[in-house]
């Protein structure tokens, strides 16, 4: 989106390096994935919104959607293969060549409206792959977990009241983009935080308030939104997390998947621009998914 913006390619290539340099490369089963198609995003976004999308998508330079999201001529690209990736990692857990995926991808997703694109995000990677999944492989409960420091407030938008849906997420209060249901429909678990809440309390909250109820929904299939700036490092946000916090949720997710949906769980990288800290807490994530 330029060269000022914190959503760049060195986020990826921070990622790759960490687990190159950890060893962890060498456990990991690297696949390349095919774009989504249409159809497969025409079950979260209308047509319009995918029309307006490739209306206004720029032969050279950048077209502003907001000032913060940024088209530039290889964005829309990028964004049908992030949302590939998705679908590609759906069919892998479902199939039982995989039983769990983390999806290295940019742009991100978990802003994208169902009909606006904003928060450097385009299409909603997420949605897009839990609604795939529904409707491919018939499934009736699916969990979908998001701890970035912003709010999805685009997945909560897109299953909202969808009972087949259960989202629990944790984001700084007052942080962009500060908008989420209140009251939240009966199947979003939202929990607004204040600035500099710590880790340990981050914990208590996942241990008091997501587990009870993702236990009692059984899900068939997680998803994770896992965004990283909530780290104490990252200055998108106040948050006080630190690697350890990261793999304690994965794993208790980890948990999860096992008790109810047969390990499956499949994990899409959101924010986190705090370039050391981003590729510390996806090593501590990959390990948790991998049980490593």
């Amino acid at each position: 989106m330029g060269s000022w913006h914190p959503e760049c390619p060195d986020r990826l290539s921070a990622i790759n390096d960490r687990l190159v340099a950890s060893g962890l490369m060498d456990f990991i089963d690297e696949q390349t994935t095919r774009p989504a198609t249409d159809a497969d995003v025409l079950r979260v976004h209308p047509a319009a919104y995918i029309a307006y999308l490739r209306e206004h998508a720029p032969t050279e330079g950048y077209f502003a959607i907001d000032p913060d999201t940024l088209m530039n001529p290889h964005t829309l690209e990028a964004a049908w293969a992030a949302a590939g990736a998705g679908i590609t990692a759906v069919d892998a857990v479902m199939r039982q060549t995989h039983r769990s995926v983390f999806c290295a991808v940019r742009p991100p997703g978990h802003h994208a409206r169902p009909a606006q694109a904003m928060g450097f995000c385009f299409l909603n990677n997420i949605a897009i792959a839990a609604a795939y999944a529904m409707e491919q492989y018939a499934l009736e409960r699916v969990a979908i977990i998001d701890f970035d420091v912003h709010h999805g407030n685009g997945t909560e938008e897109a299953f909202a009241g969808d009972s087949r849906v259960l989202m629990c997420s944790f984001f700084q209060h007052h942080l962009f983009p500060d908008q989420y249901q209140n009251p939240p429909a009966q199947n979003m678990v939202n929990i607004p935080v204040e600035p500099y809440t710590k880790g340990d309390d981050l914990r208590q909250l996942v241990s008091d308030v997501w587990m009870p109820r993702l236990r009692e929904f059984q899900p068939q299939l997680l998803f994770i939104s896992a965004g990283f700036d909530a780290h104490r490092e990252d200055e998108m946000g106040q948050l006080g997390m630190v690697e350890s916090d990261y793999a304690w949720i994965t794993e208790q997710m980890v948990t999860l998947a096992d008790e109810s949906a047969g390990g499956r769980i499949i994990s899409f990288l959101e924010g986190g621009y705090s370039l050391s800290a981003l590729g510390r807490s996806t090593e501590a994530h990959i390990r948790a998914l991998a049980k490593l």
